[in-house]
């Protein structure tokens, strides 16, 4: 397996950007020197995770309103779920060393990994 210039291997390294979703993702984003799989799944993680916590943020002000408030709950329960669902898959792809692309996401950091 390649190493990243962490020291890693770029498998774990890859996960990694993943276990504290947006904040892992800036902190490899920023160390990795020369591993394009590596930024790649740092951009990733950074663009997913931290769009997942601007869109929460912004729908819990909106809970407070009656009735909207009870779907709106609801909502942020299943993109909590969704979010969950999608961070093991991102971090079991990256650990089997796959470039796994998500839609847009996958797309913005394939072209500023290089």
């Amino acid at each position: 397996m390649p190493k990243s210039s962490t020291g890693l291997d770029e498998n774990v390294a890859g996960l990694l950007c993943y276990v504290g979703g947006w904040i892992t993702g800036l902190i490899f984003f920023v160390l990795e020197k020369d591993s394009k799989f590596v930024k790649f799944h740092a951009l990733q993680s950074l663009v997913v995770f931290a769009a997942f916590t601007v869109v929460c943020t912004v729908l819990q002000i909106f809970t407070q309103i009656p009735f909207i408030g009870l779907l709106i709950s609801i909502v942020l329960g299943l993109l909590g779920l969704l979010a969950f669902i999608l961070w093991i898959i991102l971090m079991l792809k990256a650990y089997q060393h796959e470039l796994f692309k998500l839609p847009w996401s996958g797309d913005f950091a394939e072209k500023q990994a290089k």
